[in-house]
């Protein structure tokens, strides 16, 4: 089988690049994973907001292949709002591709109204085929509106991802399996999970290192990168796996641990802030553009640098004005992180004094880089 490299695949993976575009549009969870930090979600995006923000980006002449419906919530968990959402994307850019990102619950029931609705991809979140490793993973799982006990979550989950990746493949969408892996957890379930994903149907999988784990009584390093390397030989004999890229995208991203930070902006009396643009409260993974809260991080007493308080940012649209309003609200920040951000917004913004940075990358260990740590160190 072939390994895809991340950065060169532009069509046939469902898994996230550069020109597709992802939109957090869903409010509700359908799981929660222990390591993920607090219960509340943030804010998702509306679907005004979100037209509002495209119609922006092609305003500025950004070339779009795409749209992934992923996070902060489940897409699955509100099904009827979803389906609207992609009436509203399909009527508004009728040749734009739709993808759709979920663990799969409730998928086969809507395989077939996702197919009719225009998605051409979907991204299955598969972890394990065990419920042993998916209760080590989860601290709840909800089919639907009630609360199971977490036994019989796992059991519904492992049977609803199996269906969902056959009636996604019978409705003719191509399903690709994202699969973290966890050290000591699901390890020895990953190559099972591409043999079952493949006999079911799906196209490709790609393998993600899980990162550290929040819970400060469990101690659990991510998986080495020799061990993900070995994972990645053993399930390409099974199945296309499509690589992540070992490094951030190009532009003015903070360097790995290691790398000479001298050139990275620094706190300064009157800016001792970093804003930080985050679906989940855990990775940078959100464009300029998209975002309608910012987590503030800064130091504390004794000088390490915490989370102070999420702050809502001006909504998509209104041109320049936004980027002067956002200017005020973060006027205390001397740098703001983003995956990705236009080059009028970037001009704005650090007219003003604030540089955004660029990079897909770990909140905890970016914050730490800028505040002179390195990416072992922790913000607390």
């Amino acid at each position: 089988m072939t390994i895809i490299p991340f950065s060169e695949a532009t069509q046939g993976c469902c898994c996230s690049i550069p020109e597709w575009l992802t939109l957090p549009v869903a409010p509700q969870a359908a799981a929660r994973i222990r390591f993920c930090g607090e219960d509340k979600l943030p804010q998702a995006v509306p679907l005004q907001g979100a037209l509002t923000w495209l119609a922006d980006l092609a305003a500025q002449g950004k070339t779009i292949a795409g749209l992934d419906l992923n996070g902060p919530g489940d897409p699955l968990a509100t099904p009827a709002m979803t389906l609207q959402i992609l009436a509203g994307l399909r009527e508004q850019y009728p040749g734009l591709s739709v993808g759709l990102t979920t663990m799969g619950l409730g998928l086969a029931e809507q395989a077939g109204f996702l197919a009719e609705h225009g998605v051409s991809r979907v991204t299955l979140l598969l972890d394990a085929v065990s419920p042993e490793a998916i209760k080590k993973m989860y601290t709840w799982i909800r089919p639907g509106k009630r609360s199971i006990p977490l036994a019989e979550g796992a059991a519904i989950l492992i049977e609803e991802q199996a269906k969902g990746i056959a009636a996604c493949k019978a409705a003719g969408i191509p399903v690709c399996i994202r699969t973290t892996v966890y050290a000591g957890i699901n390890e020895e379930e990953v190559e099972e999970i591409a043999r079952l994903a493949a006999a079911l149907g799906a196209e490709s999988i790609s393998l993600l290192p899980g990162k550290d784990w929040l819970d400060p009584e469990v101690k659990l390093p991510p998986p080495a990168p020799e061990a993900m390397a070995a994972l990645t030989r053993k399930v390409a004999g099974l199945m296309t796996v499509v690589c992540p890229p070992e490094e951030v995208i190009p532009g003015e991203a903070v360097p790995r641990s290691g790398k000479n930070g001298s050139s990275l902006p620094k706190p300064t009396a009157a800016r001792p802030n970093v804003a930080v643009l985050s679906s989940n409260g855990m990775d940078i993974d959100l464009h300029l553009g998209q975002a309608i809260k910012g987590l503030i991080y800064g130091p504390r007493e004794d000088g390490l640098a915490c989370l102070l308080e999420a702050r809502d940012l001006p909504e998509p649209g209104n041109g320049d004005n936004r980027w002067l309003e956002l200017s005020e609200i973060l006027k205390d920040c001397f740098a703001l992180l983003a995956t990705s951000a236009g080059q009028r917004p970037r001009e704005i913004l650090s007219s003003y004094g604030l540089t955004v940075l660029l990079l897909e990358d770990n909140v905890e260990g970016a914050v730490d880089v800028l505040y002179g740590g390195g990416k072992k160190g922790k913000n607390r």
